[in-house]
């Protein structure tokens, strides 16, 4: 076996089991899950129209092999969608690739760039704490360390990158940033840009930005995207970044496992070949569907507009308990709660029957401390009714511990 694999650390939701294995939740209310990010609102039947289209057309969208590369046609509505998004004028052939969702995309692609060199002391990959574990992950298999940055929640929960030292920036190879984050929903600024351009620039490490919240936001302008970032800048060329994308959040189409990376050119061309070797093709058929819901953005002004009145109701209940406030964007409540999050999540559910995720986790221990001790993640991902009555179940549930 690979011997890197027993560096992984347990999943989240693994571990949620483990702690949840001995309670038993009270059979009088019905179970509400807030635990996982999984988007529940209905498919637009536009999208699932051109899958079934895409489906029965002659030749069916089953008879061949894909290319890798997808569809020119494909790369065109999402270099389009880039355009209209960001103002961005986007290569479609050399600086787009479809992808299967954003997950698969940020662990492969650490296969790609990372160089671990010999021995066992090799690169690091820097990346936010709380996290994605897959950047972990991906890290660890590509055989480089992960360095955490931790989150400040007196800055909106940005990463303090001066914390990082100078010989861990010359030996990095690569940078995960999240914006809009998961767990936190914080968005990072252009001048945070411009710092991390500065070292990547000095340093020579990849940039992979993780975009898949960029649609549902709760201020009035957008979410500032990392290829937009660096056009404000003057880097017209992307040198060394990629963003990473998905239509799971944005359509309300998690199962298609859809999205596109895209930057620059150099590492579109190496990250195409690894995954030609890899077997990565998207399946014609999710293609069309894709292309569909890419052309189209009223469905996504009426999926934010849901999450925007779901969270304007659910977040002032809460914050009378928890200290929790309405985040940037993404579709996450980052709550401190009085004491351990673990306990706090355990007791929740035996008492009221809900589940949530524990912050500590979504983090890694350094020097001490977890950044995500202390705190629960909720995705307000269910309808408004159930989350309400999640919301009231955990006002009372806070109220009677205190």
């Amino acid at each position: 076996m690979n011997p890197l694999l027993d560096r992984l650390q347990p999943y989240p939701f693994e571990r949620l089991r483990a702690l949840f294995a001995d309670v038993k939740p009270n059979p009088a209310y019905r179970p509400i899950s807030l635990g996982i990010g999984e988007p529940r609102h209905a498919t637009p039947d536009f999208i699932k129209q051109a899958f079934t289209e895409a489906l029965h057309r002659e030749p069916s969208g089953l008879a061949g092999y894909p290319a890798t590369a997808g569809d020119p046609a494909l790369r065109r509505a999402c270099a389009d969608w880039l355009h209209r998004r960001y103002g961005l004028q986007i290569d479609a052939a050399t600086q787009v690739l479809p992808v299967n969702g954003s997950r698969e995309a940020l662990f492969a692609f650490a296969q790609t760039v990372i160089d671990p060199g010999p021995g066992d002391d090799g690169p690091w990959v820097v990346c936010p704490n709380p996290f994605y574990q897959i950047y972990e992950g991906a890290a660890l298999l590509a055989g480089a360390r992960p360095w955490f940055v931790a989150a400040d929640p007196a800055r909106n929960f940005a990463q303090d990158w001066d914390a990082v030292p100078e010989a861990v920036w010359a030996r990095t190879q690569l940078l995960y940033v999240c914006s809009p984050g998961n767990p936190t929903g914080a968005v990072m600024p252009l001048s945070e840009w411009e710092k991390l351009f500065a070292l990547s620039d000095r340093h020579g490490f990849v940039i992979a930005s993780d975009e898949c919240y960029s649609e549902i936001y709760f201020r009035d302008e957008p979410p500032l995207g990392g290829l937009q970032a660096a056009s404000l800048l003057g880097r017209h060329d992307f040198r060394r970044l990629m963003a990473f994308t998905s239509l799971s959040k944005r359509s309300s189409v998690p199962g298609m496992r859809s999205g596109f990376v895209a930057g620059d050119a150099a590492l579109i061309k190496a990250f195409l070949l690894y995954r030609t070797y890899h077997g990565s093709a998207m399946s014609p058929v999710v293609q069309s569907a894709s292309i569909a819901a890419w052309g189209d953005e009223t469905h996504v002004v009426e999926n934010r507009a849901l999450y925007r009145a779901r969270f304007a109701r659910i977040t002032p209940m809460l914050s009378e308990v928890l200290d929790v406030a309405l985040p940037d964007a993404a579709f996450y409540l980052w709550a401190g709660v009085n004491g351990s999050d673990t306990a706090f999540a355990r007791d929740l559910l035996a008492l009221y029957n809900v589940t949530v995720l524990p912050g500590s986790f979504l983090a890694r221990e350094v020097d001490g401390v977890n950044p995500g001790a202390g705190r629960i993640r909720m995705a307000l991902v269910a309808e408004t009714a159930e989350c309400e009555e999640a919301a009231q179940r955990i006002v009372q549930f806070v109220r009677g511990r205190r």
